[in-house]
This record gives structure tokens, C-alpha cells and sequence, in this order.
């Protein structure tokens, strides 16, 4: 995975964005992030923390445990500035035809301004193949940036279909994108 510069909304200097697996030293930055992911997404599943404030984590453990997953972090770097770790990526399924991307977060204060689609773009080239994405149609930047990185690796050969999330019927299903990167 490589470094890239990122622009601001500003007129500083770009930050450079580093994307890179994670090892089992990211462990404790990752289970900070995946918080402030599952905190996002609860507003859309109504899931709420355990008794000791914690998440559900199964995935996140998996992309340290499971040979099948990976997990990706993205940090930025600006310009004269520390690092700061700004998002992650999970993979799972990469003994699979299929590959999918099971947990994706951006942190808020860089939204829109490219980390996203930068991280999902060297996600995408680190594992060719075919892909599958889930989202919530409820997000709506989330349905907008999905269909947008297809577009971007794929061209126009994508799918989207609904599929009824597993073992939670009280769910809207899930919207699944799915493409071939090369």
C-alpha cells in the first residue's frame, strides 16, 4: 500500500495519507476506532453497548485472529503535523472467489475531503478480484460514496442488489454492491 497526498478544503498543504495493514501493534487504535465506527452505525441499527461499554467486536477480532481477513489503517499526516490514525478497513473472504468488505470508517473530521475513497481505492488494489460491499440505503453519504468507488473501480460494471441482513429480521436488508477490480 502507498502514501498519497490528500487535500484540504484550505489553502494548506496537502496532508499525506499512509495506507497499510495492520499488525498486532495497531490492535489498541483500531478497537478506539471501531468504537467510533459502531457509535456511527448504531444510529442506523439501534445497537446499543454492552454493560462495559463495548461494541460487538466479532469482525474486528477476526482481522487479527482469522488467516481468511485483513485489516487495513489509514493514517494522516499533514503537512509539519503528527500522524493521526483516520481510519481502517476489514477484509474478510480472501480464501474466497469473492472477497468482502466487511467494516469500513472514516473518521469524521476528515469526510469529504478524498481520505475515503483514497483508503477504499488502495483496499481494492491490495486484493484484486471480485468484491462485494454491504451498506444501510438509510445512509445516504454512504449510498452516494459506495456507488461512487464502484464507479471508480469498475466503470459502469457493477451490481446493487438487497439482501435481508442475517438473523435480524427486524432490519431493513442490507444493499450490496458488487464489482471485479484487476
Amino acid at each position: 500500500m502507498t502514501n498519497s497526498p490528500t487535500s484540504n478544503s484550505d489553502d494548506s498543504p496537502p496532508a499525506r495519507l499512509t495506507v497499510r495493514p495492520t499488525t498486532p501493534a495497531d490492535r489498541p487504535v483500531l478497537e478506539r476506532l471501531w468504537l467510533l465506527f459502531r457509535h456511527d452505525m448504531s444510529e442506523l441499527s439501534g445497537a446499543l453497548p454492552d454493560p462495559s461499554g463495548q461494541f460487538r467486536r466479532e469482525r474486528l477480532d477476526a482481522a487479527f485472529t482469522e488467516p481468511t481477513w485483513r485489516g487495513v489503517v489509514a493514517h494522516l499526516e499533514p503537512a509539519g503535523g503528527a500522524v493521526s490514525p483516520v481510519g481502517f478497513a476489514l477484509v474478510r473472504g480472501l480464501d474466497e472467489p469473492t472477497r468482502v468488505l466487511s467494516s469500513f470508517f472514516v473518521v469524521r473530521g476528515v469526510r469529504r475531503i478524498g481520505v475515503g475513497r483514497e483508503l477504499a481505492a488502495q483496499v481494492l488494489q491490495s486484493f484484486p478480484g471480485s468484491w462485494e460491499v454491504p451498506f444501510q440505503d438509510a445512509n445516504a453519504p454512504a449510498v452516494r460514496f459506495w456507488r461512487t468507488v464502484a464507479t471508480d473501480a469498475a466503470g459502469e460494471a457493477w451490481t446493487e442488489e438487497h439482501r435481508p441482513v442475517p438473523g435480524r429480521p427486524d432490519l431493513l436488508p442490507d444493499t450490496w454492491i458488487s464489482f471485479t477490480t484487476r
